[in-house]
């Protein structure tokens, strides 16, 4: 029989059972000491000084606008191709977003962002506030931060764009969620992991991420200041937690005890996830590059990726067949691919809002297609996915 070929599931073959296990008969689900060594993991692998571990990557998004400050009619540039998220996380603020194009990475076009703030904003000193600040010249609102994705786990070349955002007063909040792994391996950054540049850094550890928790998310950063007022806000701002004193509005926004367990065990097995995703990576280069019309997706020469999802990009003209007839007829051979994204400016909540020249993102959406990515896929079943893409 058939095997179905998912396009990217968890592979559990540690220490899991085990943890969750001491969770159960413990009676410690909720609170417990998995939260912290969790923590203290991600921190010491990232080479982070802190880590705060949340319910999800989404809530990690929201509570890092809120600490860099993003107040109701302020506004916040993101890219328009990308999981709606870190869109959602912007609007949980009262916030508005400014949508920008892709590169042929996927990720936020640099060159087309810098020239929107360079020529579409303007610095203005505002009221008591300290430092000017950056006002967007179509709508007069403060623009406060900017969310850096690094989509399908390639980086994004933050050198100028954040020379550009210091000079502004925009804060650089980095979505990691799909990047754990990928470090810099030339530029000003170099060495340093995704998610650990800017002023916030989130991850997620949703089912189909490199390693996961079954959900859950976590804030990268260096201050510590910055780190307790983030566990303090996702712990329903406890000013008292024995007499329930709250001065501050919080979240429900904590990871369980459960949880941290599962992404212990998937943390210890990070360095060989990473292996087979580079392998898989390696054979799809290698067999795409025989098929006329199709191309992998390449990465950036400037990061040591994690290869995260792999992505197939489509000739039509050439090919013969459009991204959709493609996915259609790997379905029929129980191989799952899907799209990337619908362009979040396209989205009903979302047309009203501004964009910034999003030309290229279109033509993506368009000609692109995900692959099976899963650190378990088989041989056997990497060879059925490439005989599927064969017209």
């Amino acid at each position: 029989m058939t095997k179905h070929i998912p396009l990217s599931t968890p592979y559990l073959t540690g220490s899991e059972w085990k943890y969750v296990k001491e969770c159960l008969d413990s009676g410690w689900i909720s609170t417990g000491k998995y939260i912290s060594l969790f923590q203290s993991k991600i921190a010491k692998y990232t080479k982070s000084k802190y880590a705060v571990a949340c319910v999800n990557g989404t809530s990690a998004l929201h509570v890092s606008l809120l600490l860099a400050g993003v107040e109701k009619n302020d506004e916040v540039i993101v890219p328009s191709l990308t999981f709606i998220a870190p869109v959602n996380a912007i609007s949980y603020c009262q916030a508005e977003p400014i949508f920008m194009d892709s590169d042929n990475f996927f990720n936020i076009d640099v060159n087309k962002t810098i020239e929107f703030i360079e020529k579409e904003t303007k610095l203005v000193k505002r009221g008591s506030l300290s430092s000017p600040v950056s006002v967007n010249k179509k709508t007069g609102r403060r623009i406060a931060a900017l969310i850096a994705v690094h989509t399908f786990g390639n980086a994004v070349l933050l050198d100028e764009l954040i020379k550009t955002c210091k000079l502004r007063n925009i804060k650089i909040i980095e979505d990691a969620s799909e990047s754990l792994g990928t470090i810099y391996s030339s530029g000003q950054y170099k060495g340093k992991h995704t998610g650990t540049i800017g002023f916030l850094g989130c991850l997620s550890f949703n089912g189909n991420k490199i390693i996961t928790a079954g959900g859950g998310g976590m804030m990268l950063t260096n201050s510590k200041k910055i780190a307790e007022r983030a566990s303090y806000l996702t712990s329903q701002a406890k000013d008292d937690p024995l007499r329930y004193v709250h001065d501050n509005i919080g979240f429900n926004y904590r990871m369980t005890n459960v949880q941290a367990a599962i992404g212990t065990a998937q943390l210890e097995k990070l360095e060989i996830f990473l292996e087979k995703k580079r392998q898989v990576y390696k054979d799809y280069l290698k067999g795409i590059s025989l098929i006329d019309g199709l191309s992998l997706c390449k990465v950036p020469s400037y990061a040591s990726n994690n290869h995260w999802l792999n992505v197939l990009k489509i000739d039509q003209k050439t090919y013969g067949k459009s991204s959709n007839q493609l996915m259609l007829k790997l379905k029929r051979n129980l191989i799952e691919t899907r799209p990337v994204w619908r362009l979040n400016h396209l989205q009903k909540p979302y047309k009203s809002k501004q964009s910034f020249s999003v030309k290229r993102s279109i033509d993506l959406v368009k000609n692109s297609l995900c692959l099976p990515s899963s650190s378990n896929i088989s041989q056997g079943e990497l060879k059925r996915v490439l005989k599927g893409l064969r017209v």
